[in-house]
């Protein structure tokens, strides 16, 4: 398994023709959040990109609630679902003003 990761749901459901997972989130999940997806035969890592809750597109939820969440791969009933921790951006800065 991979270091630091949480888990924040399981798969209840899969649309395939739609490539939608319905998610029981025990923990918030955000658009933007690395998230993988594990199971006996599923194994793969994506952004969340696009979720909702009864058509509606949400760009956070709370735990506690099942979403329809986009994926990128084939996902089955039961397998479980990571966040990854984010990784420290570094910015460059700039300092901008007049001496």
């Amino acid at each position: 398994m991979e270091d630091a990761v949480v888990e924040v749901g399981q798969v209840k459901h899969f649309f395939s023709k739609i490539s939608v997972a319905v998610v029981d989130l025990t923990s918030p999940l955000a658009v933007g959040d690395r998230i993988l997806i594990k199971g006996p035969s599923t194994d793969f890592e994506q952004i969340v990109e696009s979720m909702q809750i009864e058509g509606k597109s949400l760009q956070y939820v709370e735990g506690g609630q099942s979403i329809g969440l986009k994926v990128v791969q084939h996902a089955k009933e039961r397998d479980v679902v990571y966040k990854k921790p984010q990784p420290y951006n570094r910015r460059l800065m700039i300092d901008t003003s007049k001496n």
